[in-house]
C-alpha cells in the first residue's frame, strides 16, 4: 500500500469516527428536545438550521451555481421523503418510545434496504441475508416486547410501527436515489431546498410557530448541525477518502453502545436487559450481512 493510500485511509477513519461519535450523541439530543416540543416542530427547526449549513458549504465549494441550475426535478420528490416523511415518522417513533428502543430499531435499515433490493432492482436474496434478517428481527421482536417475546404484546405498537416504518422509508429513499447523479452536498441542500417550505406549511396549519425555551431550542440546532449537517459530511469525507469502504462501514458498530450510554447519563434512561438481548441480536445480524457483502453503508441517525 502506497504512502498516500495509507494517509487517506488514516484520514477517512478520522473523519468516520467523528461522523460515528455525532451519531452517537443524537438519541439523546431527540429525547431531549422531544421532552419540549413535537416531533414536527423539531423537525422545522433541525431542517432550516441544516438547510443554512449546508447551504453555506455548497457555496463555499464554488457549487452553488449548480445547485440552482439542475437537478429539481429529483429534489422534488426526494425532498418529501428525505428530510419530510423519513424524519417526520423518526422523530414520532423517538416521541413514543424510550430513545434506546427506537435506536435500536433504526438500526435495522440495512436489512430492510437488503430486502426491499429484491422487488425494486431485482437483486436476490442469499442464504446468509435471510439468516441475518432473522437474527436481526429476532432482535426486533424482543425489542417491540421488551423480553415477554412469548407475548404477542407490544409495549407501544404504534411507536414500533413508526420506527421499523423509518427504516423502510430510509432504505427505500436510497434505493430510489441510485441513480441520483447529484453531487452529495447539492443533493441535500436541494432536497432540504424542497423540505424546509413543506414544514413550515404543516407547521403553519398545526401547532403554529411556539417558543419552546432554550433547551429546545439548543437541541433543535443541535440536531440540525449534527444530524443532518456534520455528520453527514464527515462521513462522505470518510467513504470517499477510504481505499475500500469496509475499513470505516464497520465504524457504525461503535455508536449504539455510546448512545445507550448517553441516554443512562443524560436523559436518566435505565438500560433496559431486552434493549441490551435485541441490540446484540440486530448488530449481529448487521455483521453478518456486512462480512458477506461489504456494501456501502449510508449516512444514517
Amino acid at each position: 500500500m502506497s504512502p498516500m493510500s495509507t494517509s487517506g485511509d488514516r484520514q477517512a477513519m478520522l473523519f468516520g469516527l467523528g461522523a460515528v461519535a455525532l451519531w452517537s450523541t443524537v438519541a439523546t439530543a431527540f429525547k431531549v428536545a422531544l421532552a419540549y416540543m413535537s416531533p414536527l416542530a423539531l423537525m422545522w427547526l433541525a431542517s432550516l438550521v441544516s438547510w443554512a449549513l449546508i447551504g453555506v458549504l455548497v457555496a463555499r465549494q464554488g457549487l452553488l451555481g449548480q445547485a440552482l441550475r439542475g437537478g429539481w426535478r429529483t429534489a422534488a420528490w426526494a425532498g418529501l421523503m428525505n428530510p419530510v416523511a423519513y424524519y417526520l415518522v423518526l422523530f414520532g417513533a423517538y416521541d413514543r418510545l424510550p430513545g434506546q428502543e427506537a435506536m435500536a430499531l433504526n438500526y435495522t435499515w440495512a436489512l430492510a434496504m437488503a430486502f426491499l433490493a429484491v422487488p425494486l432492482l431485482g437483486q436476490r436474496l442469499t442464504r446468509m441475508d435471510v439468516m441475518a434478517g432473522l437474527i436481526a428481527y429476532a432482535g426486533v421482536w424482543v425489542i417491540a416486547t421488551r423480553g415477554a417475546v412469548f407475548d404477542v404484546v407490544f409495549a407501544d405498537p404504534l411507536g414500533v410501527g413508526l420506527a421499523l416504518a423509518s427504516t423502510l422509508l430510509w432504505a427505500l429513499y436510497w434505493l430510489l436515489n441510485a441513480r441520483d447523479h447529484r453531487p452529495p452536498l447539492v443533493a441535500q441542500w436541494q432536497n432540504f431546498s424542497v423540505g424546509v417550505p413543506v414544514l413550515t406549511v404543516l407547521l403553519l396549519i398545526g401547532p403554529g410557530m411556539a417558543w419552546h425555551g432554550w433547551t429546545a431550542l439548543g437541541a433543535g440546532i443541535y440536531v440540525g448541525l449534527f444530524e443532518m449537517g456534520i455528520a453527514f459530511v464527515l462521513w462522505q469525507l470518510a467513504v470517499h477518502r477510504v481505499s475500500r469502504t469496509a475499513k470505516v462501514s464497520h465504524l457504525i458498530f461503535l455508536s449504539p453502545p455510546v448512545s445507550l450510554l448517553l441516554l443512562y447519563l443524560v436523559v436518566g434512561e435505565p438500560i433496559l436487559p431486552s434493549t441490551l438481548l435485541g441490540l446484540a441480536l440486530i448488530l449481529g445480524g448487521l455483521g453478518l450481512q456486512q462480512w458477506q457483502k461489504a456494501p456501502t453503508p449510508v449516512a444514517q441517525s
